[in-house]
């Protein structure tokens, strides 16, 4: 079994707290807007204004916001949208179907999104929290620890600049609007709470509240923090649950899921078929394929028990490997055989499109290189 890691802490940083962004207006809904509009002395529908650009119109420069005044255009940009990700790197690849931005936030944490592009669509990928206290051993950003949680307008801003980058035609051969959004980026969603569950209300509230997107073309990963699922249930939101469960059986979860050795698999399904009960949603069950490690055909035909007749759809993972980890993808015959085995359980399986290899596509590998380019220490190493 593994331990849950001991974390070092700085003395001096004893009940100190993170360093928070400027107030945007996608931290606030329209009257908390409206009250910051009129704070400046002008009239309150200039809220309204500003966030019709923002929101429905992708438009965050304010000479384009021509039915503003031209001498308070500025100000109200500056105060209603100050810069929250400054662009580090930005990569494409499946000729440009995917694209994957790094971006430095103010405090000069380092965070990803990823833009997929399909024929029938267009998934944004976010991320929560700067790195990620969950610890699982296979995963980049796991490794890098956490740093802190995003505000609720630093998760919205990377969906709405990917927006943009869609609408701009930028996706060839796929529609030109984002329709799906997926926090599976950086950091455990649900050790976010507050701020995800806002960031989901401005993502689907319509313009000029929000982004207006679908509920249901929302989806949220956890790890299984059991009490903020069930929190999330009585929400009254459509959003997909997805678990990322990665093993059928405890003494592997512990490992390769940390937070296991708190909530064990028992625990986390049942409160995952509770959400599925609760909002009619079918659970999403994340499981990452790695070799020799937890794609045995024995612990198919556990999962296949645990999940059978549930309302759940499980989405095997080819792993992605980090440089220098021990963790391998799983070779194909062996994924179809999980995924065999599983389908004569009768559980709906599929395995998921592989994207982003070469450019860093796993969550953190990014942000991971960007921090050994620029460590000065890594050039003598």
């Amino acid at each position: 079994m593994t331990s849950l890691p001991l974390i070092s802490v700085d003395p001096d940083a004893r009940g100190r707290r993170p360093a928070m962004p400027p107030c945007h207006l996608a931290d606030l809904d329209l009257p908390g807007r409206q009250a910051l509009v009129t704070e400046l002395g002008e009239p309150a529908f200039r809220a309204k204004q500003v966030s019709n650009h923002y929101f429905g119109r992708l438009v965050r420069d304010p000479a384009q916001m021509t039915d503003l005044p031209a001498a308070t255009r500025e100000r109200l940009a500056g105060t209603l949208l100050p810069t929250l990700l400054t662009p580090v790197r930005e990569l494409a690849c499946d000729d440009g179907a995917t694209r994957k931005a790094l971006w430095r936030l103010h405090d000069g944490s380092l965070v990803e999104s990823v833009l997929m592009g399909y024929p029938d669509r267009v998934t944004v990928c976010i991320s929560s929290q700067a790195g990620c206290g969950m610890a699982c051993p296979f995963c980049a950003t796991g490794q890098a620890g956490l740093t802190r949680n995003l505000s609720t307008a630093e998760i919205v801003d990377q969906a709405v600049y990917l927006a943009g980058v869609a609408a701009s035609g930028a996706v060839a051969g796929s529609p030109p609007r984002l329709s799906h959004v997926v926090f599976m980026g950086m950091g455990e969603p649900l050790a976010n709470y507050s701020r995800v569950v806002a960031a989901i209300r401005r993502l689907v509230a319509p313009a000029p509240e929000g982004l207006g997107l679908s509920q249901r073309h929302i989806t949220v990963s956890t790890v299984g923090l059991v009490p903020a699922i069930r929190r999330l249930a009585s929400e009254d939101l459509s959003v997909t649950l997805a678990l990322s469960l990665h093993a059928p059986d405890d003494e592997l979860r512990d490992e390769l899921v940390p937070v296991n050795q708190r909530w064990k698999v028992s625990e986390v399904l049942d409160a995952a078929w509770d959400y599925a009960d609760t909002t009619g949603r079918r659970v999403s069950i994340e499981y990452a394929m790695i070799k020799d490690v937890n794609d045995q055909p024995w612990r198919a035909d556990l999962l296949g028990r645990l999940l059978a007749g549930k309302l759940a759809h499980v989405n095997l993972i080819p792993l992605n490997p980090t440089p220098g980890s021990r963790w391998d993808a799983s070779p194909k015959p062996v994924e179809r055989e999980f995924v065999r085995r599983l389908r004569d359980a009768g559980v709906s399986t599929t395995v998921r499109d592989t994207r982003g290899r070469e450019i860093d596509g796993a969550c953190g590998q990014l942000a991971a290189a960007e921090d050994r380019d620029s460590d000065p220490r890594a050039a003598t190493a």
